[in-house]
């Protein structure tokens, strides 16, 4: 287990550094949230006076650009200066042929998603465990307004999902998180949709509007770019 974990980080690491290539200079970037994403902001360190700043998906994430010394911006301010974030860059739970993703696993998937939307382009950087023929195989989180929280369990039930309420968590937005396990999804964008309709719902785990453009995967032979 410790053995498949280190080969799991090393590849996590190769696209983390993989991915400076897509950061221009004397630009504002988005960050992402999770182990992967940390790698990256580790990375992004010695390089960091070639770009403006970047926009953080979390609290966490801009807590650790700032101990890095990059400057972190609020969306808004970045967007008073440019017309769009050069780059997203972040990690993913699950993604499929179409670059459709899974994420939230950290909770973080409001902010990312409207981090992602800004920006001129996604880079999702994983390892080859991520990569499934169908989402679903990682429970989808859902962020939703406390009070529809019986609400958008029902709903999910109904689709056939088993909703799971995350204990003893509290997004950034100070919301809970339903995570809804067995969904086999063949229609990322159908159900992104959907979930997204029923009242409560801030926003579900499915990225498929603010799907990747580019995905750098870690394997055993090196980083592969699937674009």
């Amino acid at each position: 287990m410790i053995r498949n974990e280190t080969k799991q980080n090393e590849m996590k690491q190769q696209v983390a550094e993989a991915a400076l290539e897509y950061v221009k200079a004397d630009t504002i970037i988005g960050v992402g949230t999770g182990s992967t994403a940390n790698m990256f902001i580790d990375a992004l360190a010695a390089m960091k006076d070639e770009i403006l700043g970047a926009v953080a998906s979390s609290e966490a994430t801009a807590a650790r650009l700032s101990g890095h010394g990059i400057d972190v911006m609020d969306l808004n301010e970045a967007l008073t200066q440019v017309d769009a974030l050069s780059v997203y860059i972040d990690g993913a739970d699950e993604f499929d042929a179409g670059k459709n993703l899974t994420k939230g696993g950290g909770g973080a998937l409001t902010r990312e998603k409207i981090v992602a939307a800004a920006s001129d382009a996604f880079v999702c950087i994983v390892d080859e465990s991520k990569q499934v023929e169908h989402l679903g195989t990682f429970p989808l989180p859902i962020e939703v307004i406390p009070m529809a929280g019986a609400l958008v369990a029902n709903a999910a039930r109904e689709l056939g999902g088993e909703p799971v309420l995350r204990e003893d968590f509290v997004t950034d937005n100070g919301n809970i998180i339903i995570d809804v396990h067995g969904l086999k999804i063949t229609d990322a964008r159908g159900l992104e949709d959907h979930l997204n309709s029923i009242p409560g719902v801030v926003t579900n785990g499915i990225f498929s509007h603010q799907g990747a453009d580019v995905v750098l995967m870690g394997t055993p032979k090196g980083v592969k770019v699937i674009d």
